[in-house]
């Protein structure tokens, strides 16, 4: 049941935690982080003389971080190094060229979450205007805490919701949505049991312009607590003026590529967004979309979705890239990982790597470059802000580990000291391609994608068809697209310059770089193992149920 308004409006000073479980303050929703402790009041921690968009900004941090000292202690002197300086909320989304952020973490310092991070009530926020209708295509959803994210001002707009068309999720979501009139269900029907609908994205229709964000967090309050997840955020398209033909003049053809994405949902409430994104201007579109959808996709559609989209894109001319040699390594960093076969040849360093490894003609014949991957060992997991807990979102098999024993030799720690989220548990997926010494990107990629077939795709029949198993939405990032000679510059803290026309941009890269490899003791996490000789940071076993 919703609560009663305080009688008291925004003069309300009150301090008594049970006054705010017995009465709602929704003007004061804007005015804290996206938290559990979104309804206490906030009272403003800096000088009476500063704005009202940089109290907004702060958030009442420092009543967080003493609430949360005892769970953060780790990742303090990671931080105590990092700028404090308040900044306005819109000032740091228009520093950040290219819409890239990490969303809020709970419990880290103030300039943790000031460092391009976002939480969904920022996203969701009024401030962009007056919303018409939204739509969230996502793998699991907490249906009362979505609605409860939305200003109230929102909760009664149309809203649909893009599910997979599993008997569970339909019923679950069904029971859920009832009490909520203005909701509706769309099912992303899949080919066979392996696949998911694991797309993560919101489209915001707005008075006079529309909003795509693609990110990698689930529509539950877990994700968006302790975990660092990705998010970018377009920018507000307008709508083509009168005189204006629409058509597609981002140079990356985004429009074009997300109504294509899309129309393979074959859904009646799915192709109204289509006809909506066809309205709007989305020129300003930097980024290239990389989807997935369930298939075997062969002859003119073998490149238009999975690692194969991405191998086209990476053989064009926006890609090109002097400096690029056989040398520069991948690194692919994901949450989950599925079966890639008995060999690392087979798919992993075949097919996957020779798409993530793709260059211009510049080389007479592919040469294989150095692959490393970044996935939480056991102790990352043990000592992460949610304890052995934040390991049921690493699915990651025993089972399926022992057929593929090799894929050790890649793996790297989960560390991100210089972002203050070494203790954030990874449910972000992003792929890169970065120089030797690790100071320059040639690409990035930020996914829905984890590392499997079943997400990329697998070719087939002699390379002549790729079978794709489920829905994944992700965004490509290429140096010349944002006016840059050749590379990204990798971003050593929290730090974003560039405005994309003369300096360098530095890329968030959301984990430390250099790379820590796998220590002879350290094992990649799985999720069906038992954990029990010691407690992780909680106190706490983990017995897999």
């Amino acid at each position: 049941m919703p609560l009663e308004e305080c009688k008291y409006g925004p003069a309300c000073y009150r301090k008594n935690p049970s006054h705010f479980q017995e009465f709602s303050h929704p003007w004061l929703e804007e005015a804290v982080m996206d938290s559990d402790e979104s309804k206490k009041p906030c009272t403003p921690c800096i000088n009476e003389d500063a704005t009202p968009e940089i109290i907004e900004d702060q958030n009442c941090a420092k009543d967080e971080i003493h609430l949360n000292k005892r769970k953060r202690s780790d990742s303090t002197s990671s931080s105590n190094s990092l700028s404090k300086s308040p900044i306005t909320k819109t000032a740091r989304i228009q520093s950040n060229p290219l819409n890239m952020y990490l969303t809020k973490v709970k419990g880290m310092d103030e300039s943790v979450n000031n460092f391009c991070s976002i939480g969904i009530i920022e996203i969701l926020s009024s401030k962009w205007g007056q919303l018409q209708e939204s739509a969230q295509f996502n793998y699991m959803f907490e249906v009362e805490w979505l609605i409860d994210k939305y200003p109230p001002c929102f909760r009664h707009l149309p809203m649909l919701l893009v599910h997979q068309d599993k008997r569970e999720t339909t019923a679950q979501l069904e029971a859920e949505t009832a009490p909520y009139g203005n909701i509706d269900l769309a099912k992303a029907r899949l080919n066979d049991a392996f696949g998911t609908h694991h797309t993560k994205m919101m489209l915001l229709r707005y008075e006079d312009t529309l909003r795509v964000v693609i990110h990698t967090a689930n529509l539950i309050e877990q994700d968006w607590r302790e975990k660092t997840q990705g998010v970018w955020l377009s920018p507000l398209f307008p709508l083509f003026k009168e005189d204006e033909e629409p058509r597609d003049k981002s140079p990356t053809k985004f429009q074009t590529d997300l109504i294509l994405y899309l129309r393979s949902y074959k859904s009646k409430a799915v192709d109204h967004w289509c006809e909506l994104l066809k309205k709007y201007d989305m020129s300003e579109a930097k980024v290239f979309i990389i989807g997935s959808t369930p298939g075997r996709h062969t002859g003119a559609d073998l490149h238009k979705f999975g690692h194969m989209k991405l191998r086209k894109i990476l053989s064009s001319n926006h890609a090109t890239c002097e400096n690029v040699q056989a040398n520069w390594p991948v690194i692919g960093q994901f949450s989950s990982i599925g079966s890639l076969g008995a060999k690392s040849e087979a798919w992993l360093q075949g097919e996957f790597l020779q798409s993530l490894g793709t260059t211009p003609k510049r080389f007479t014949a592919f040469t294989k470059p150095p692959l490393k991957l970044v996935f939480p060992c056991v102790e990352d997991v043990r000592n992460s802000l949610e304890g052995y807990k934040a390991g049921g979102s690493l699915p990651y098999s025993d089972s399926t580990h022992q057929k593929q024993l090799y894929l050790t030799k890649f793996l790297h720690r989960w560390k991100s000291d210089k972002k203050g989220r070494t203790r954030a548990s990874p449910h972000i997926k992003s792929y890169f391609r970065v120089s030797p010494d690790m100071k320059q990107i040639h690409y990035a990629v930020l996914t829905s994608a984890n590392l499997s077939k079943a997400a990329w795709g697998g070719l087939e029949k002699q390379s002549s068809q790729l079978c794709i198993r489920s829905y994944e939405l992700g965004v490509l990032f290429l140096p010349k697209i944002f006016g840059q000679q050749d590379t990204f510059v990798v971003s050593d803290g929290l730090v974003v310059d560039g405005d994309g026309e003369k300096d360098p941009i530095s890329f968030p890269v959301p984990f430390d770089l250099p790379l820590t490899r796998y220590g002879d003791e350290d094992q990649p996490w799985r999720w069906d193992v038992c954990y029990k000789s010691i407690p992780d940071s909680h106190g706490d076993v983990w017995i897999p149920s």
